[in-house]
């Protein structure tokens, strides 16, 4: 009976931890659809987000957290251009995909914004609350958007009072 309980345990453990790896890798993820003005970037005379030239899209989210957006895409814009037209990122890290969505690859991605070769932009502030959307675009033209915490954010997931720069979470309800 002891091996009877023994295997069942181990047999019960293992198919947690697949479920697990499966709920988290692949299950709450859905593509998303191109619309045509999926990438945006700030513009440094409006302040409003301005659809940009960009091809070959693809982009993942997820309802289960608003950090979970990753797109790729290529755009025959310079890096003087953007530099000149666009609102910049600082400190900007790319947020790991899942293995299967393979065009975005964020080591290689952080590695190049350290070296200068890729620059981010911000494409919308406040997407939810909280939450930046951030593209890095290539010397090369290969682009990647993700979500990041602003600093509203980061206060507001981790305890601290958000204070009255940040804005009213009601604005925010209904979003992810």
């Amino acid at each position: 009976m002891g091996q009877f309980l023994a295997g069942f345990t181990v047999f019960a453990a293992l198919a947690a931890g697949g479920a697990m790896y499966y709920l988290q890798v692949y299950a709450f993820y859905d593509e998303i659809t191109p619309s045509g003005d999926d990438v945006q970037l700030v513009s440094l005379v409006s302040g409003e987000p301005e659809p940009i030239l960009f091809d070959d899209f693809r982009a993942i989210d997820a309802d289960s957290s608003p950090i979970r957006y990753r797109a790729c895409f290529t755009t025959p814009m310079s890096h003087a251009l953007l530099s000149e037209t666009y609102e910049a990122v600082e400190k900007a890290e790319p947020r790991n995909a899942p293995v299967w969505f393979d065009c975005f690859d964020a080591e290689a991605l952080g590695a190049e914004l350290i070296e200068g070769t890729a620059l981010t932009f911000l494409s919308h502030k406040n997407i939810a609350y909280g939450v930046d959307r951030v593209v890095a675009i290539t010397e090369d033209g290969r682009g990647y958007a993700w979500h990041e915490l602003n600093e509203c954010g980061a206060k507001a997931y981790d305890g601290s009072p958000v204070g009255e720069a940040c804005p009213p979470r009601e604005e925010f309800e209904g979003q992810n």
